[in-house]
């Protein structure tokens, strides 16, 4: 639900007011800031219920307020349109700076939003395995080198196409990216731990039966 309310509000609603008020006459940086506006009254709104804001969200709001500032002194859309490549490009700049960590990117989101009785699972699995590791490691690196080419393409796009024609090519690259990740992640990663006679049960690595193995 949480991740639902996510999409909702920071990437369904301002692309729908975006092209509302656009049908409306609405002038493209009115329309835009709208959209803006929604996003960050939420995160407030979010900090404040919450009585804390974490660092991501802080980053989000930030480079929100940032680019209107810029819009404001410059009076060009594009600098709101461009934000979404910044974001992604930070994005993808600490996926690589995750890849010198005690653990990888893709190792820590999964403790992070998993329950607790279940990260010790995990947890033996990274423990046991090196081929897991070694996979998780390279699959963050992945994530992270395809977070940095959909911040260039959003980069190309927000300063070339027509304004009005960035949102919508900008949520669709969105959903493209991360069904082309997701897809690699999941057919790369079981052809790599199935390579070292393993595989994911759940959240349970485990050794792959010689008879299934072979046949």
């Amino acid at each position: 639900m949480k991740l639902n309310r996510v999409l909702l509000i920071e990437v369904v609603a301002p692309l729908a007011i975006f092209y509302g008020l656009r049908a409306a006459g609405v002038d493209q940086n009115y329309a835009l800031l709208a959209g803006v506006a929604l996003v960050i009254a939420s995160g407030l709104h979010q900090a404040i219920s919450e009585r804390r804001i974490g660092g991501v969200r802080l980053f989000v709001l930030g480079l929100m307020i940032f680019s209107v500032a810029l819009t404001a002194v410059t009076g060009s859309p594009r600098a709101l349109l461009i934000r979404s490549a910044m974001g992604m490009a930070a994005l993808g700049l600490f996926l690589l700076a995750s890849l010198r960590a005690q653990h990888p990117f893709l190792f820590t989101a999964a403790q992070l939003v998993l329950p607790r009785d279940r990260q010790q699972a995990w947890q033996d699995s990274w423990d046991r395995h090196p081929a897991f590791r070694r996979v998780l490691w390279q699959l963050s690196a992945m994530w992270a080198a395809g977070c940095l080419l959909d911040a260039a393409v959003r980069a190309v796009l927000a300063l070339q196409l027509p304004v009005d024609a960035v949102p919508a090519f900008d949520t669709a690259l969105l959903v493209v990216t991360l069904a082309v990740l997701l897809a690699v992640q999941r057919f790369y990663g079981r052809a790599a731990l199935r390579r070292h006679g393993l595989r994911l049960n759940g959240l349970t690595v485990e050794e792959i039966p010689c008879a299934t193995r072979s046949s």
